[in-house]
Order: C-alpha cells, then sequence, then structure tokens
C-alpha cells in the first residue's frame, strides 16, 4: 500500500513530471485526432471509388474489345453465378470534347464511356451522381423539361445554390435556339444588305426580296434533340468562391472526336446534347467523364457486327452479392479465361496505387507522431533520474525499514504508470473533444487566420470526415503507457540496486 501512496504523492508535489504528462498527453491526442481524420478521409475515398466502380471490372486488353457481350456475361454465370447479382456492359474510349463559349470554341480530354441505361444504375451508384431526381431514379439519356437540382443533394451541409441550373433542360435549349435563329437571320440580312449595296442600282435584282426561301431544316433544335450525354461537372463548370459557375447547362449541344476501331483507326466526330451532369466528388472523375448510350458509340465506333447486328465491348462491370468474397470470385473468373485477351480486377485491384499510397502515408504519419510520445519517455527517464538522486537518503530509509529492492523498484515502476495512465486519459479525451468539434474549430481557425484550413473547393467535402476507431485509440494509449513504463525502468534499477548504509551516507 505505501508504494502506491508515495506515487500518488511523488505524482501531486513533483511538478516538473507536469511537462512529461504534458508531453504524453499532447502526443496520444495528435495521435487519435490524425488516425480519425485519415481514417475518415480514407473511408470517404473508397467509397466514392466503389461508388463509381462495381466489384469486378472484367475488361479487354485492346481497345478494340471483345464480340458478343451477352455470350460473355453467361460464361461469367456459370462460373460465378451464385456470386453474381448483376453485370451491365461498356465500352470506354479515350476522344475530345468540344463545345463553344460565346465565339471561342473549347477542346478537352474525356474518356468516353458507352453504357447501358436500364443496368448501369444495377452495378455501381453512378444514378445517384446525376443531378435531376428522376434520372436517380431510372436513367434516361432524353433531355427532361426541367427540376434539375439547383441545391447540391449530396450535401451535407449548407452549400451555395447553382441558380443557373433552374433554366436547364428544354427551356433553355428552346431559349438558346431561338438565340441562335435571330442571330443567324440578322447575320444574313447584313450580309444581303451589303451585297446589294456594292452592286450598281441598275444591276441589282429586283425580285431578291421575292426570291423562295432556303427550305427549313429537317433537324430543329427547338424540338429536337441529338444523342444524349451526360458529362462531369468538372467538363462544364468552374468553381469559385464556393460558387459553381456553368459554361454548359443541360440542353446545349456538344461534339465528341475519337478513333474508329480497326488498323490504322480512323477520326470521327459526331454532335451529342447534355441531359444531365455527373457530379461523383472526385476530380479525377468528374473532369475526365462523359457517358453516352452504349449503342450509339457502338455505331460511332464502327464496333457492330454487321452479319450479326452484335456490338463489341472493352468491358462487363460486375456487382457481387453481399457477403461474397471478391478475390475468390476475381481468382475463378481469371482461371476461367485466357488472361492474355482480359484483364480481370476487383475494384481495389484497379484503384491500388491510390489505396496503398494512402495506406503508407498513414503509416509514416503514425511512426512521426509516435516519436512525440517517445521524446516523453525521455523526458520521464531523466526526470526519473533526477528523482532517484533526489530520494537516495528517503530510499535509504525507506530500505532501513525492510522496504525489499522489488518494492523499491516498484514504487518508481508504479510512478511511470501512473504518467503513463494520467497523459494517455487526458490525452484521450482531449483528441476525442477535438474530434466532436473538428469542423467548428477549423471555422475559427479560418476567421482568425484570414485563410480557410479546410476548403471543400478543393477536397469536395463539406465537412472534415473523421471516424474514431476503438481498436486503434487502445494501442495508442496502451502504446503510450508502455513507453511510460519502459522510459521508468533504468531508474527504478537504480533505485532498486542503492545500499541502506551508503544511501543514508549520501548528501
Amino acid at each position: 500500500m505505501y508504494r502506491w501512496l508515495l506515487c500518488w504523492r511523488y505524482l501531486r508535489t513533483r511538478y516538473i513530471a507536469l511537462a512529461s504528462i504534458i508531453s504524453v498527453t499532447l502526443g496520444v491526442a495528435t495521435m487519435i485526432v490524425v488516425n480519425s481524420v485519415m481514417m475518415g478521409f480514407t473511408h470517404e475515398m473508397e467509397n466514392r471509388l466503389h461508388g463509381i466502380l462495381s466489384d469486378i471490372i472484367f475488361q479487354s486488353r485492346s481497345l478494340e474489345g471483345f464480340p458478343d457481350p451477352d455470350w460473355h456475361m453467361e460464361q461469367i454465370r456459370r462460373v460465378a453465378g451464385d456470386d453474381i447479382e448483376a453485370m451491365t456492359p461498356t465500352v470506354v474510349v479515350p476522344g475530345m470534347l468540344n463545345y463553344q463559349v460565346g465565339d471561342t470554341w473549347m477542346t478537352r480530354p474525356v474518356q468516353i464511356i458507352g453504357i447501358d441505361e436500364k443496368t448501369q444504375g444495377l452495378v455501381s451508384d453512378f444514378s445517384k451522381y446525376l443531378q435531376h431526381p428522376e434520372n436517380r431514379r431510372q436513367l434516361s439519356f432524353q433531355l427532361r423539361e426541367g427540376g434539375y437540382d439547383v441545391i447540391d443533394h449530396q450535401a451535407d451541409g449548407p452549400s451555395l445554390p447553382r441558380e443557373e441550373m433552374a433554366l436547364a433542360g428544354w427551356e433553355h435549349r428552346r431559349r438558346m435556339a431561338r438565340m441562335k435563329k435571330m442571330l443567324l437571320e440578322i447575320e444574313r440580312s447584313e450580309k444581303a444588305s451589303e451585297a446589294s449595296e456594292s452592286l450598281p442600282a441598275n444591276l441589282q435584282d429586283p425580285f431578291a426580296r421575292a426570291a423562295p426561301q432556303e427550305p427549313a431544316l429537317q433537324f430543329d433544335p427547338e424540338k429536337s434533340q441529338y444523342t444524349g450525354i451526360i458529362l462531369g461537372i468538372g467538363l462544364v463548370s468552374f468553381r469559385r468562391d464556393g460558387q459553381d459557375h456553368f459554361l454548359l447547362l443541360p440542353g446545349d449541344d456538344v461534339k465528341l472526336t475519337l478513333p474508329t476501331v480497326g488498323t490504322p483507326p480512323k477520326i470521327v466526330s459526331d454532335t451529342f446534347t447534355i441531359v444531365d451532369i455527373y457530379e461523383s466528388k472526385m476530380s479525377e472523375y468528374d473532369s475526365n467523364f462523359a457517358f453516352v448510350p452504349i449503342r450509339a458509340l457502338q455505331q460511332l465506333r464502327g464496333m457492330i457486327d454487321p452479319s450479326t447486328g452484335k456490338g463489341y465491348v472493352n468491358a462487363i462491370s460486375i456487382k457481387l452479392k453481399p457477403g461474397a468474397d471478391m478475390n475468390k470470385v476475381r481468382d475463378k473468373l481469371r482461371a476461367a479465361f485466357a488472361p492474355q485477351y482480359y484483364a480481370i480486377d476487383t475494384w481495389r485491384d484497379n484503384q491500388g496505387p491510390l489505396l496503398a499510397a494512402v495506406s503508407m502515408e498513414t503509416a509514416i504519419l503514425n511512426v512521426l507522431l509516435f516519436l512525440i510520445i517517445c521524446v516523453a519517455g525521455f523526458g520521464i527517464l531523466a526526470i526519473f533520474f533526477m528523482i532517484v538522486v533526489e530520494k537516495t537518503r528517503d530510499i535509504g530509509i525507506l530500505k532501513a525499514l525492510g522496504a525489499s529492492s522489488g518494492g523499491v523498484m516498484s514504487i518508481f515502476l508504479g510512478y511511470g504508470l501512473l504518467l503513463g495512465m494520467v497523459g494517455a486519459g487526458v490525452g484521450l479525451i482531449l483528441g476525442l473533444l477535438f474530434i466532436r468539434h473538428i469542423n467548428e474549430i477549423a471555422d475559427l481557425l479560418g476567421r482568425i487566420t484570414g485563410h480557410r484550413v479546410f476548403d471543400p473547393d478543393i477536397y469536395y467535402f463539406y465537412k472534415i470526415p473523421t471516424i474514431v476507431d476503438p481498436w486503434t485509440v487502445g494501442w495508442i494509449i496502451s502504446g503510450a503507457m508502455m513507453i511510460a513504463i519502459l522510459a521508468s525502468i533504468l531508474p527504478a534499477l537504480r533505485a532498486a540496486r542503492l545500499h541502506p548504509v551508503e544511501a543514508l551516507r549520501y548528501e
């Protein structure tokens, strides 16, 4: 009992130990906060990646793809049908997007993805990233009359309205078509007037005004649309001061240029009408993806077999049933299909370098932060050595009264344990409080410094994501207490080895 009484007395009276407690507290709190934020970011990123990609991607190694996707899906079901919930074929090809802003033509590289509007939503979260509620329920490549989201439906906090989206759809298309017709008529009138003025009066055609007009074009943009296309929000807008500004809206027309199949490939282009906007909150995808009907892309690229009418595809996206082992299904499919023609990967394999980089960064960060607690351990070591020297006569008295070497040693080990427990406990409370109010703290620091600590324009998260993992918190606290105990072993051994007589003679 006397051991714990002495430990408690040292803890209360030796204020120099407060420095060690603060070091342990800050180290534990920092590690808990950093791990929670990193885990939150990793979880959000994995959810978004998995939402964009299906569980397993079965794809051709050639850009020309493989024929008869129905036969391939039948074979896939034969190999792993018990684990498969849904499949959909896709065609992926690099291309160029061209659109006009004012009098300037803009060109952007894109990944053109041909999808089946009936089955794409069954294998991924594609539909929930669209801006029209009806398309989120059932995708359609037909332009909607209106009703596009004016407020970001994915925002989990306040966001600025996208007022331009209020006119998106057929209303915007009709308005732009009427404006273009008006400008065209003005331009024709000006050219006719200039041509008439440049001729002498006796040579002017008196029947020019009565000349028959050109027949009306069959395609009327006020009433008709081209093949539908869905563009990533990063392709059609830019963000400034937290506000999205749109260069294009659903209802506008764009041109796609892409290579055909065959050797050598030829370049073809066609006009498409934007029917919706895709926003996954991952800038890599939102700034590169363009989705079109798979049949239209197959026809444009020459991917349809004229003898059978069946199209070629480059990939089949596979969604597994809940609880199915992705790696086992992947291995089954790899064993059943020739690897020289097909690449079969899980969504984690597909994004392996990115996920590995995040995991490596987290591990390195943990090592660096754990050194903070190690510094606190060296502080405890130095303080304990000083206490042993200062309390040499007291140790001699304890031993003269019958205290064993093990008992004296346990006093300092217990003192180290108490330091670790107090420091880790306060650090735990401080870290959890910081996590709970991390967004308020970030806003406060932003107001103080004049710079946003967490900018949604960069991360596409409206709040700092955090996840507190009990197992991670447990090993952080255990590690802190273990370092405190290890730092007290050498001073405790020195105290235990002191001879009572020599200790009493010490001045």
